[in-house]
């Protein structure tokens, strides 16, 4: 496992501290695994989104992801160059954009979660089964994200 950056004791010991670190190191494994399948990380939430709201307004989109519009155009544009997604009229209301999945992006989706759950169990690799499982319940309390089971 990679050595903590220094930092002064009384930071290095907060546990805010310990969690950013933590979390820098997970993206960045997150990150390297998607990057290898061809995604950037807003690449692939805006993916993963479309895959379960789909097909959903482009603006809606955004709010789910809490993503700036101007950010999302660019996003959706790439996406669509490499045929991972539609946009069409969305029949309810022509003004605005339906964004859909491809069977490409499907696909694409399904390999991007196996990559990102291999970085994470990279993450939590020190840890034993148990402890992971404890350290995740943890983790859902203090972030306020109930686990869905």
């Amino acid at each position: 496992m990679a050595t903590t950056p220094s930092a002064p004791g009384t930071i290095r010991t907060l546990p805010s501290w310990l969690l950013g670190r933590a979390a820098a190191r997970g993206r960045g494994l997150v990150a390297d695994a998607l990057a290898r399948e061809g995604l950037k990380m807003w690449h692939h939430v805006v993916l993963s989104a479309v895959a379960d709201l789909g097909p959903v307004a482009q603006a809606e989109l955004g709010r789910s992801v809490s993503l700036d519009p101007k950010d999302m155009v660019g996003v959706i544009n790439d996406l669509q160059a490499d045929g991972l997604v539609e946009r069409a009229p969305d029949p309810r209301d022509r003004r605005k954009n339906a964004i859909t999945i491809t069977a490409r992006g499907r696909r694409t989706v399904k390999r991007c979660a196996e990559a990102a759950e291999q970085a994470n169990a990279e993450l939590l690799a020190p840890l034993s089964p148990d402890e992971r499982k404890r350290f995740l319940e943890l983790l859902g309390r203090i972030s306020g994200v109930e686990e869905s089971a």
